[in-house]
């Protein structure tokens, strides 16, 4: 039987993570440091984690 959550760890403050189920690909956001990761993969229950690199516009200033 599957789980209904998954867990994992933030890789920048390792804050211990439960989501909804997710796939890899998806993006979530670390509730305690709000950074974006990315699902790298899921395996028996647990996430892997990547942080994503947040590209800010430069608008010429």
């Amino acid at each position: 039987m599957p789980t209904a959550t998954l867990t994992g760890v933030c890789p920048e403050c390792e804050t211990d993570l439960t989501v909804p189920p997710v796939t890899p690909g998806e993006t979530l956001s670390c509730p305690e440091c709000v950074l974006t990761l990315r699902v790298e993969a899921v395996e028996d229950g647990r996430l892997t984690l990547e942080m994503v690199e947040v590209q800010l516009r430069d608008w010429g200033q």
